[in-house]
């Protein structure tokens, strides 16, 4: 999923180190080169060229959206166990309920929250509230 994020539409471009990759999926460095050497091997990813970096080159692949696109699903529901092939719900829900009374809509960090940028007044308020912690530490560390 890492290296589609990373990809144009059609695939190609992808060029960021497997120390990029290893950093964002959090995998380890042996799991990320025996990845790329398996979809190699399967044709999933292309080899397309090398882009200069500080330690040398970082390999550029290609996804084949071809092979993608012919590989066996693996996620079917199971009709038997109920599974639903759409079990997350769309909407924000009603939080949860607690002796009866519910929760709000959102949490108040909802990604969509609006943060209001800085007025003059804001930054000078921050400014000196910062100059007062300063104080404080300067006159602690003299004490020590």
């Amino acid at each position: 999923m890492f290296l589609a994020d990373k990809a144009s539409d059609d695939g190609s471009g992808i060029w960021c180190s497997k120390g990029t990759i290893q950093r964002h999926t959090e995998l380890g460095e042996t799991t990320v080169k025996r990845t790329i050497r398996d979809f190699l091997k399967e044709g999933i990813l292309v080899e397309t060229g090398a882009r200069g970096c500080k330690n040398g080159f970082t390999v550029v692949y290609r996804i084949d959206l071809a092979r993608i696109e012919a590989l066996e699903l693996t996620a079917e529901p199971d009709i038997e166990t109920g599974a639903t092939v759409d079990p997350v719900q769309t909407g924000p829900g009603s939080g949860a309920t607690v002796a009866g009374v519910p929760g709000p809509p959102r949490p108040p960090n909802h990604p969509k929250t609006i943060h209001k940028p800085l007025t003059r007044e804001r930054v000078a308020a921050e400014d000196e509230e910062a100059e007062k912690v300063l104080a404080c530490y300067q006159a602690h560390l003299r004490q020590l």
